[in-house]
């Protein structure tokens, strides 16, 4: 799995590597108990701070996405991938009512960002 960090973005480095972990997550790309990268070979790739890594590895663990296992590093869940499956399979449903319904993605994802007061 390849991780990338935009040093220019304003969006701090550790949530860059959270989001990119859970996209994977979410795409398949990454399985219940599929190993990151170790902290320091993943700082030392992208030529950032260890702790920044670990810093991204302790938001996931503390979403449920990865336990932290000394001596094996962050491993992802099972529940976790069990969770986004079931999250993308209702995803999937909204699209698909959604193109029935003749409202573009875009409406939709507006919906969703909408405060739940105000629906």
């Amino acid at each position: 799995m390849l991780l990338r960090v935009d040093p220019a973005s304003a969006r701090p480095l550790f949530e860059q590597l959270a989001a990119q972990v859970r996209v994977a997550v979410v795409d398949g790309a990454l399985r219940s108990g599929e190993r990151l990268p170790a902290a320091r070979d993943l700082a030392e790739s992208l030529e950032i701070n260890q702790h920044t890594v670990l810093h991204a590895y302790q938001v996931l663990r503390d979403e449920g996405l990865v336990e932290l296992r000394r001596g094996r590093g962050a491993v992802i869940t099972a529940r976790a991938t069990e969770q986004y499956d079931r999250l993308g399979r209702a995803i999937d449903e909204v699209r698909r009512e959604a193109g029935r319904l003749g409202l573009p993605l875009s409406a939709v994802a507006a919906m969703i960002d909408r405060p739940e007061e105000n629906r």
